[in-house]
């Protein structure tokens, strides 16, 4: 990803007002995350990092995270060195993947000390360092000992070095000739690789985009570059230099084709062409935290219910083998007819069999030819009694028919209920959402009870959006939700939707009494659909009612409903549309 140096740089500039904030809180939500909330003359604003070695990144945040009951070891460091700390600096060496914070605290002797909090973001070596006025590790939030690395431990007790840097250059400081230099004295490369070897803090994407400008998308190589392209490249140096310092940076991240999140940068990108989609936010913070917050959503809740994941995926495997065996049982009923037939015609033919024969060649008069039907028999049987077999077979074989028809039925419910929970667990934002499916789970009989008395929280309410023309639509978050959203909440009037034939939430449109325009209702499928299984899909058909035409039938599992007088719109999911209308 791009949290180079540069952008870092950028983040520090946004950072720059929270000087002179004092320490309000501190929260450790998992092991390599901290949230630090700074109170300054401006409100209180909170300040994330983490040390995660796929996710480093040090910005401001508006986002909400769940926190342990019990704040681990480190917070509660941080608690005691930090709290109601004087944030004094902010600094960072050079163009390194480095923040040091400066905190004006008082120590346990009352005295006033300044405490370092050093966010080193750098990959799968991110760390983030308590450092004393005596430039000592107090302690980090990642312990690396002799064995981990030899070249730089971070102990408590060892003095805080900083980590390993290569010579390069700092664009934002050299002279266009000692870039030149520098460059021409590179070892044989893509230009791109040439340039990451020559400065500091730049990533591949920023590189590329260089050497796209300076080639205009044509391959340069640095030890083939021509005057006119070496003076292109120069020039969208400068460029970025000027956007970097004079806070006229253009932050924006890509995206596939299919919405999913590829990179971001601190400039505008033309390298990817139209082969990807840009979209751009008004800060650094804020699209830091936008894109590892959408991208880690689905990670971190696959980790918070990963035992969810794999109970649901054993459910579906085993109900769907389940399914598959009873349709091969049914598809040998179809041949029930047959047996009573052998029946009919051995009955009628008593006098021509003895015991003793193995099989009977008899005429079918139930067929007008009369066609001769070979019939096997059980030697140790008497005719009436291989009579009597296969009247029973036939028996059986009805009964089953009836019987498999409707299990088959029950577990095709059954596997559509599991996709449907699978599908919310899949959407689920926060630790709520997942403890409301356990208890739907239990409650079905699907995970036993493991007593305790901790009462489990307050579901959170449905999700609230607020269409283009002011109409409330709300979203259950799971299949009880829904239940209590279309058949409790709903007044009749009320327009009701979901996707057609795909699990989804249900969606209500919240009319009182008043007709909504066709745009709050495409709007609405809009919502329906991304809240559903096809949300990656370029167009989902949405079925909407009144909800007076919702019912629920007897015995169903939740969120389960029956409706009619319907009508269906084509629309296609829009992650943009439903993020701007959904209210915060």
């Amino acid at each position: 990803m791009a949290l180079d140096g540069a952008f870092l740089y950028a983040v520090r500039t946004e950072l720059l007002p929270l000087i002179g904030g004092r320490v309000e809180k501190i929260h450790q939500p998992s092991r390599e995350e901290i949230v630090i909330s700074i109170r300054t003359r401006n409100g209180s604003k909170k300040l994330y990092i983490s040390a995660n070695a796929g996710s480093a990144r040090v910005h401001l945040t508006e986002k909400s995270v769940d926190n342990p009951q019990t704040p681990p070891m480190f917070c509660m460091l941080l608690r005691k060195r930090l709290g109601s700390g004087k944030l004094i600096d902010i600094r960072q060496d050079g163009l390194e993947r480095v923040l040091f914070l400066d905190f004006e605290c008082v120590n346990e002797l009352g005295d006033i000390v300044t405490v370092t909090l050093a966010c080193e973001i750098m990959g799968r070596c991110s760390n983030l360092i308590i450092i004393s006025h005596e430039g000592k590790v107090i302690d980090s939030i990642k312990r690396v000992d002799e064995e981990m690395s030899r070249e730089r431990m971070v102990l408590p007790g060892m003095k805080y070095t900083l980590p390993p840097r290569d010579d390069r250059l700092n664009f934002l400081t050299a002279e266009p000739e000692q870039m030149k230099q520098r460059l021409a004295a590179e070892r044989p490369a893509e230009l791109s690789k040439a340039l990451i070897r020559t400065f500091e803090g730049i990533s591949p994407v920023l590189a590329r985009e260089w050497t796209f400008f300076a080639g205009r998308g044509v391959h340069i190589d640095s030890d083939t570059i021509s005057g006119d392209q070496l003076d292109r490249l120069m020039f969208a140096i400068k460029r970025t230099r000027e956007q970097l310092t004079e806070g006229q940076c253009c932050f924006s991240v890509v995206t596939d084709k299919e919405g999913q999140l590829k990179d971001f940068s601190f400039i505008r990108l033309s390298q990817f062409g139209t082969l990807m989609y840009t979209k751009e936010l008004g800060s650094a913070s804020e699209l830091l935290d936008y894109f590892y917050y959408e991208r880690d959503r689905a990670a971190r809740t696959k980790q918070r219910a990963n035992d969810l994941f794999k109970l649901l995926v054993n459910l579906t495997e085993r109900t769907s083998r389940r399914i598959s065996v009873q349709r091969e049982e049914l598809a040998a009923c179809a041949d029930k007819d047959r047996y009573k037939l052998c029946g009919d015609l051995i009955s009628a033919n008593m006098y021509r069999i003895k015991k003793g024969d193995s099989a009977a060649l008899l005429e079918n008069f139930y067929d007008e030819d009369c066609p001769q039907v070979k019939i096997d028999l059980d030697v140790r049987k008497t005719p009436a009694q291989n009579a009597q077999y296969y009247y029973s077979e036939y028996k059986k074989a009805v009964t089953a028919e009836e019987k498999l028809a409707v299990q088959i039925e029950k577990g095709e419910e059954e596997l559509q209920y599991l996709d449907s929970v699978f599908d919310s667990l899949t959407r689920a934002a926060s630790e709520n959402d997942i403890i409301q499916l356990r208890l739907e789970l239990r409650e079905q009989g699907y995970i036993k009870y493991a007593g305790g008395k901790a009462k489990p929280p307050k579901a959170l309410p449905p999700i609230e959006y607020k269409s283009g023309d002011g109409f409330t639509i709300l979203v259950g978050r799971n299949n009880k939700q829904n239940d209590q959203l279309s058949l409790k909440f709903a007044e009749k009037n009320d327009i009701w939707l979901h996707t057609q034939s795909i699990t989804g939430s249900h969606v209500l449109i919240l009319t009182d009494g008043s007709t909504p325009p066709d745009s709050t209702i495409e709007e609405a499928a809009v919502i329906a659909a991304v809240n559903s299984r096809g949300r990656s899909s370029s167009l989902v058909p949405v079925d909407y009612c009144l909800a007076r035409y919702v019912k629920k039938p007897a015995g169903a599992k939740p969120g389960k409903v029956i409706f009619t007088n319907y009508k269906t719109a084509f629309v296609r999911p829009d992650t943009e549309v439903e993020e701007r209308l959904r209210v915060k």
